[in-house]
This record gives C-alpha cells, structure tokens and sequence, in this order.
C-alpha cells in the first residue's frame, strides 16, 4: 500500500505542477496557434496522469487494465464500476480524453481556442473532484 501511495503522490505532484504552469498560460483568447498547442499538451499531460492513478490503483487491486482500441474509454468504465470515482467525475474527465484524443489525432492547427479556454478553465475543479474521490477511495483500502 505504501508503494501505491508513493506512486500517486508523485503522479499528484506532476499533475500539480502541470496545472500550475497552464494557469500561467491563460487567458486563451489572445493566444497564437503555437501556443494554443502547447495549452493543448497541457491539457493532455493532466489528463495522462489521472489516468496514470487509475491504472497504478487497478493494479494494486489485481484488475486487469484495458488495453484495446477503446481503452482510454473502457478505463472510465471500470473505475466507475469498482467504486473509485463516481459516474458524474467519469462524464467531466471524460471531456479530456475525447479532447486528448482529437489533439493526439488531429492537427494542432485546428485546435478551438473556446473548447481548449473551457476545458482549461474547468480542469483545476475537475482535478479537485477527482483528488477527493481517490482519497475516499483509498481510505476505503
């Protein structure tokens, strides 16, 4: 338990200063293409690392972890389904993994400065959420 822990602290503390600079780099409004691309990695650095926990947590209680043409999605499903968050944090995380998807798949050319503004906006409540639900959890352990 102490190992698992360790990893998460550490994955927490990057995931931390992750949002810690993306907040220094908002507003969006004004912001170039170049830059819009580096919010977006951002975005989906923070959104790696929940999923990093999910996965370190699976493991831990011997579950096995999705690997699939739709794992990414099937890794919300199953973190739901063992209790670890709640359906509603699934639905609100869930926006970063359609959204690393798009820009993981897409061209950083064509990132939506409103759709990259709100998610910025939101991911430190949405971090917030989650970090009080992994701690419930493993209190739980």
């Amino acid at each position: 338990m102490d190992e698992l822990l360790q990893e998460i602290n550490a994955a927490k503390e990057l995931i931390s200063r992750t949002l810690a600079e993306l907040k220094n780099a908002l507003p969006v409004e004004d912001k170039t293409a170049l830059e819009l691309a580096g919010i977006s990695i951002f975005l989906q650095n923070a959104y790696n690392g929940i999923e990093n926990i999910f996965k370190r947590i699976l493991l831990f209680k011997k579950i096995s972890v999705p690997d699939s043409k739709t794992s990414h999605k099937d890794l919300l499903d199953i973190v739901v389904e063992n209790g670890i968050i709640s359906f509603e944090l699934s639905e609100n995380i869930d926006k970063y993994r359609a959204f690393r998807h798009f820009s993981i798949h897409g061209y950083g050319i064509n990132l939506d400065k409103k759709r990259i503004g709100s998610l910025a906006e939101n991911i430190v409540d949405v971090y917030s959420s989650f970090e009080k639900e992994i701690e419930i959890f493993l209190k739980k352990l």
